[in-house]
């Protein structure tokens, strides 16, 4: 039997809060399924190393439209699938999915409202595998020694984000590692790429981040490895955030315009920083950034690290 699992969604975070179900479909057909996603996911680079995901498949720009409907359908025929689980309601992946002859197709109802990422994802897969699902994310990699220096924290900031209204402000990141390091001896780690090269040159510009490490150059590999031996993370709420704590590591994470509720609640090892006068934020505010407490993000951080 094959299984396929179709995951929409562009990002590298919404990959990370889809895998506990992924992972669940794999376990209950006791087999590794091929999975459907769009390329800024990163799934090739962060699921390399994991068993339960035998294949890859990468929605190309050229499958959009009407010709891409077909082109992507005759491309699964191909690969013979029996069952296919979509986590997304279009009426798109239902028609390609009957196109490419999948007899069973399991799928969020169509046209429906958008709704909670993780509770959608979760009464999804639970309705169909006839258990509870833990929504806890498990991010699979080959684990290296831990080369990092032990007598330091290491902090890993998530400076990066996917525009300027979930960005807190450098200046603050900066302000917050010096307070940190005059506690306690630390290292610090900057996630960002190459589009962040100015936000990632001003804090090594200053006192505190002239020691500091950049990710910028290495592959999604390394900087996992990388990740994986840091004591906490604190940032905005980026991919860097939701990988971390898939990696078992401690997230800070500030939600400057972001819904707490659909992205900062489904792990236990995932604290929130939300704008002042806002709690458990269920739409975006594009003015959070400039309401995030500073002493808030600061004593979080010391009780996160002792």
């Amino acid at each position: 039997m094959k299984v396929l699992v179709i995951q929409p969604k562009i990002g590298m975070g919404d990959m990370i809060i889809y895998l506990p179900y992924i992972h669940a479909i794999s376990k209950n057909y006791k087999k590794s399924i091929s999975l459907l996603v769009k390329e800024n996911s990163r799934a090739e680079d962060l699921l390399a190393e994991d068993s339960h995901i035998d294949e890859i498949i990468t929605l190309k720009k050229e499958m959009d439209g009407l010709r891409g409907i077909l082109k992507l359908s005759n491309e699964l025929k191909k690969k013979k699938f029996d069952k296919v689980f979509i986590f997304n309601s279009s009426l798109r992946y239902n028609l390609v999915s009957k196109l490419a002859g999948i007899k069973s197709i399991y799928q969020y109802p169509l046209f429906r409202n958008k709704d909670n990422i993780v509770h959608s994802a979760k009464i999804f897969t639970e309705n169909i595998i006839n258990e509870i699902v833990s929504s806890e994310p498990n991010l699979i990699i080959k684990k290296k020694d831990n080369i990092l220096d032990k007598s330091f924290k290491h902090i890993c900031l998530g400076i990066s984000a996917s525009g300027p209204t979930k960005r807190w402000n450098i200046n603050n990141y900066i302000k917050l590692a010096e307070e940190l390091n005059g506690k306690t001896k630390c290292k610090f780690y900057l996630a960002g790429g190459e589009k962040d090269i100015e936000l990632i040159n001003k804090f090594k510009s200053s006192k505190i981040g002239k020691d500091s490490f950049s990710f910028e150059n290495l592959s999604i590999k390394e900087t996992l490895q990388i990740i994986s031996d840091c004591n906490l993370y604190i940032g905005n709420d980026t991919g860097w955030a939701h990988i971390s704590v898939a990696l078992k590591v401690k997230a800070l994470t500030i939600f400057c315009d972001s819904p707490v509720l659909a992205y900062g609640r489904y792990s236990k090892r995932m604290s929130t920083i939300e704008p002042e006068g806002e709690k458990d934020t269920t739409s975006h505010d594009t003015l959070g950034k400039d309401k995030i407490s500073f002493n808030e993000v600061l004593a979080k951080a010391f009780q996160l690290l002792n």
